[in-house]
């Protein structure tokens, strides 16, 4: 079976919310103690759209999550799949969730852990479907125990499929995945959700929300602060970083030059962040004629997330793994 011959489900089930909403979450607050952890979140999100979370450590994320699949309950505020409570969307078999925290069943190879899974599921895809679209059908025989941190994200991500949901749900899904699997992982997904399915997932890899997502929502100390396509957040982010070989120049006369705003030196180049590139290249061209391969470019997702944030570095940075709050 190829991934394009999706199964047939054998009951129906109802389509989106009256407002057309596959998930909207009203209000939301939850506090641990002193922590105030979501601070009055809005989101409503399509059937069909992908969404990426993007926020530092603490920004709320993973609760934010755990409130929208019913894990724990909102001090006020309210969460609704396809307009009723997250447990009944769950219990129906609508939500698929790839989580940070659970382990894998010892003691069961990949395929018996996805048939248990199966089992459970009134209508669940295929297990060898599900196996083929998480790319895992080349270690079924092997035990979970024995995975590699990548090979066991790949089983929870067939975990999640199993269900055959409207909506998935990933919490930092490509943790300790190497490049070419987190390529294969994301050109599954959106295959995944062509089909009118939804996807909403939480990730530090900021170049993977970027090229993936249909909109990026930025969460900070519990509140949204940015909802948009990624082009249209690095639009609201003003500067762009000119970035050449200078010679004789060095970090000091280019920082007090008008409109820089920041300069960074990276094998041997010089990266000038300013607000205005024009102005700061003819200085250039006339203080350093040697200057050579010059590129300006507008400001990264990166560079907008931390402006957004006001952090002074990304928490985990999109070459690495490390888990949301």
């Amino acid at each position: 079976m190829t991934t394009s011959e999706h199964s047939t489900r054998t009951s129906p089930r109802t389509g989106p919310a009256a407002d057309g909403a596959a998930i909207r979450l009203s209000g939301l607050h939850k506090s641990f103690g002193s922590v105030r952890a979501v601070r009055g979140i809005d989101l409503t999100v399509a059937p069909g759209e992908v969404v990426a979370f993007l926020g530092p450590n603490g920004a709320g994320k993973s609760t934010t999550i755990d409130l929208l699949l019913g894990l724990t309950k909102p001090d006020s505020g309210t969460a609704r799949l396809f307009g009723g409570v997250p447990d009944a969307a769950v219990s129906a078999g609508r939500v698929g969730a790839m989580l940070q925290s659970g382990a894998l069943l010892p003691d069961l190879t990949v395929r018996e852990l996805i048939r248990i899974f199966a089992a459970l599921h009134r209508n669940p895809m295929p297990v060898g479907e599900a196996m083929l679209r998480a790319g895992i059908d080349d270690i079924a025989g092997q035990k979970t125990q024995n995975l590699s941190g990548g090979q066991a994200q790949r089983v929870r991500f067939a975990l999640a499929l199993v269900p055959d949901p409207d909506v998935v749900v990933l919490d930092e899904p490509t943790v300790a995945m190497d490049v070419e699997v987190r390529r294969q992982f994301w050109a599954s997904m959106r295959e995944f959700a062509a089909g009118g399915r939804t996807v909403l997932f939480a990730t530090h890899y900021l170049q993977e929300a970027d090229d993936y997502a249909d909109r990026v929502v930025v969460i900070a100390d519990g509140r949204i602060i940015a909802d948009g396509t990624g082009a249209s957040i690095k639009a609201r982010v003003s500067g762009r970083t000119l970035s050449a070989v200078i010679p004789g120049a060095s970090e000091q006369l280019l920082r007090a030059m008008d409109t820089v705003t920041d300069v960074e030196v990276v094998g041997g180049r010089y990266a000038v962040h300013c607000d205005d590139s024009d102005a700061v290249l003819r200085l250039l061209l006339a203080r350093y004629p040697q200057i050579h391969d010059i590129e300006i470019t507008q400001a990264n997702l990166e560079q907008a997330f931390l402006q957004l944030t006001g952090s002074s570095s990304v928490d985990a940075p999109s070459t690495s793994a490390a888990k949301g709050a």
